[in-house]
Parts: structure tokens; sequence; C-alpha cells
């Protein structure tokens, strides 16, 4: 059965961002001038994806408001023969067929996909998280979509981090089968990084059996006292095969600070609106900052 279906949750408090979530979501933090979110929604629909659930939480109306249409800034901007950003304002509207479900009590990212069961049905299933953006020629999910498509199995997205970075991530013991294909034949959440299986980290992306909702509805807390999606993803692999991608792609986690500058300069940097004279200002910047400490 093809995956036509995507999970986005992003009900989280947003803590890394404070104060400046306290009153909205992170995922509509806006890189240059597209919100996190809208970047993640354009990937879904950029590997085929035809169907798109947002879980989301109290105080994220806004993002709601976003893939909606806005009836009076639209009236506004046509009476201003404002066209193009007319057109861009209505794109957003009709990117896909987005829907949101509340995630009332903020359990854990296993129990955010909890909250998708009944919109998913018994269909396989693929889940973004909000928070972690990546630019490549091929989108990231069309990766991991492509092998689900060769074996059949549940698909997470991997990528090699740092010895010191493996206590963020879940992290898999891989088994290779052939050049940026493996086995997943452990998951570990959030390890030490002595009892870490290896420095491949999960990434952000998932392309998931339905079975994992009956693993979610009665697993207990893990780590942090969360419902953690690896945890059920392990034992899912009790039962069935989980294969690990390693993404081709460039990533960011702007759900962290340095990682939303890091995709905010550099995405600027090759915008063809502002580039060229961003560039010239980085570069007169550093030779004023070096001339000053001279």
């Amino acid at each position: 059965m093809p995956v036509r279906k995507a999970v986005i949750p992003a009900a989280g408090f947003g803590t890394r961002f404070l104060p400046a979530t306290k009153a909205q979501p992170k995922e509509m933090l806006p890189i240059v001038d597209t919100p996190i979110i809208q970047y993640v929604v354009e990937e879904a629909i950029a590997s085929g994806i035809e169907d798109i659930l947002i879980i989301t939480g109290r105080g994220k109306r806004t993002i709601e408001d976003h893939f909606d249409r806005s009836i009076e800034l639209e009236t506004f901007l046509e009476r201003n023969h404002r066209d193009s950003l007319l057109s861009t304002v209505r794109d957003v509207g009709n990117l896909a067929n987005v829907f949101f479900v509340r995630q009332k009590e903020q359990l854990g990212l296993g129990h955010a996909v909890l909250q998708a069961r009944h919109h998913i049905g018994n269909e396989p299933f693929a889940v973004l998280l909000g928070d972690e953006i990546f630019f490549g020629a091929r989108p990231a999910l069309s990766q991991l979509m492509d092998v689900y498509d060769q074996v059949g199995g549940s698909v997470v997205g991997v990528m090699e981090v740092s010895a010191d970075e493996v206590q963020r991530y879940g992290v898999i013991k891989p088994e290779k089968v052939n050049e940026g294909l493996y086995l997943a034949t452990d998951l570990v959440e959030k390890p030490a990084t002595h009892e870490a299986p290896s420095r491949m980290a999960i990434c952000g992306r998932y392309v998931l059996d339905p079975a994992i909702f009956d693993i979610l509805e009665t697993l207990p807390p893990g780590k942090n006292g969360e419902i953690q999606l690896t945890d059920a993803i392990r034992i899912l692999g009790k039962w069935q095969p989980i294969y690990a991608c390693e993404i081709d792609a460039r990533r960011y986690d702007v759900g962290d600070k340095l990682g939303y500058l890091q995709a905010t300069v550099e995405i600027a940097l090759e915008r063809e609106d502002l580039g060229e004279a961003f560039r010239d200002y980085l570069t007169n910047l550093l030779l004023t900052r070096s001339e000053v400490s001279r």
C-alpha cells in the first residue's frame, strides 16, 4: 500500500525558544519570511503526500490560521495590486489537504503520534518532526518512501552525529544492507555516550506501519517520563524488520537556537532577492569586527 498520509507533531511547548514561544508556536518562527512548519509541509507535498495531519495543542491556533485562507488580507492585497504577495498568500492556503487534531496533554512524541490513529486508519504513514528541516536534491521524506517501496517495512531516517550528541537522539544499532541503508537491529532513546550502540541518530523522519498504534496504546512512559516513539519502534522491531535510511541532505535542527540561526543565514544566502546583499553585509561585518579586535 502506498504512503499517502503524513503526521506532523507540533504540540510541544518550545521551551528552548522562550520567551519568544510564550505566546506563539515555535513552528511559526520564520526562517527569513517562511514559517518553519511550512518548510516541513512543503517537503511532505514534494514527496507525494496527499493528506497531512498536524498534531497541535493549546496556544497553537496560529498554525491552523496559517494554512487557512485569509479573505481580509487577500482583499487588501488585491485592492492594492500586490499581485505577487497575493499569489504567495493564496498558495499557502492551497498547499495540501491539511487537518488538525489536538494533543490535550504533553505526554511525549509517541503520545502525539497516537493522536493520529483514527485519521490514519490501517495505512502506512509518514511522520515529520516540526522542528527539523532538510534541503537537498531530493526531499528527505521521499528518500525514506523509496526505501519503504523497496522493502515494505518501517523506515527511520538517520544521520551520523558526533559522540557527544548521541544523548540528544534516538540511536540505532545498524547492520548494513547496502550503501546508505541499514537494518536497525536495536534502538535506544537518548543513550549516554558510552552506552550508544552507534553514532547513527534518528533525525525526525519516519515511515511507519500502522501496527505502531497498538504498541503506543499500552506503552508505559520511558525516558523523561514520556511515551517515546523510539521505544515503540523498538518493540515493533521484534515483529517486523525496521530499516534505517541515511538521509542525503543538509539538516537543520531549528528547534535549537544555533541550528535556527544557521538555517536562517544559509537560506538567506541562497535567496536570489537577498543573497548578494546579505553576503556583502556579512563580509563587511566580519572585516569591521576583525579590525576592531586588533
